[in-house]
């Protein structure tokens, strides 16, 4: 089974998602999670997927120099793309407010860079996925980040907590891509990672 085989690797996620650490616990991977600092820094004239796959190769290949044999660094980041611009992490409570009012009743991207590297191999690919909210009172976007302090999240939101249960109407593609990693897809790009 494709498990066993990836499980004969020592698995390196680099990431202090607990999101991301939850889902490859829950595709039944055994890792080790090993954090740093990272710069999410990319050059102005990219957009949408090339930004999420950009910084997710720069994550993995921070890396390179010390990975050794049998190794595999999993490293992602994950951005929202609204208006044809990036709505990163809310830096307080005023801008995590301008985010939820950009994306209240709108369609937005959520988009997760995911670069696998090896002393071999360096691959990086991404998912994308088209998430529409209701439109947000000003009480329900405060409450939100009262609430959930939505601080570490790329557009100010967690699919999985309140805000996702009461203004998400619709998505188009993995659900859990916008939790944070594209597992579905990861999987199968790991199955071609080691053979």
């Amino acid at each position: 089974m494709i498990i066993d085989k990836l499980n004969n690797y020592k698995i390196i996620l680099a990431s202090r998602s607990p999101r991301r650490k939850q889902l490859l616990q829950e595709l039944g991977l055994k890792f080790e999670v090993v954090t740093r600092e990272y710069s999410e820094n990319y050059p102005e004239d990219l957009g949408g997927e090339e930004i999420a796959r950009y910084v997710a190769y720069e994550k993995a290949a921070s890396f390179k120099n010390e990975i050794l044999y049998n190794e595999i660094v999993i490293a992602a980041d994950t951005i929202v793309w609204c208006n044809n611009r990036v709505l990163g992490k809310p830096v307080n409570r005023d801008d995590a407010a301008r985010i939820l009012k950009e994306i209240s009743g709108n369609t937005h991207e959520v988009i997760t860079g995911v670069s696998l590297l090896s002393q071999s191999k360096h691959f990086t690919f991404s998912d994308s996925t088209k998430v529409t909210f209701d439109s947000l009172s000003d009480e329900d976007i405060y409450y939100y980040i009262d609430i959930y302090r939505p601080y570490d999240k790329a557009g100010a939101y967690g699919i999985q907590e309140w805000i996702g249960i009461v203004a998400c109407s619709h998505i188009d593609g993995s659900y859990f891509n916008v939790v944070g990693l594209p597992v579905q897809k990861l999987y199968k790009e790991l199955q071609r990672f080691i053979l």
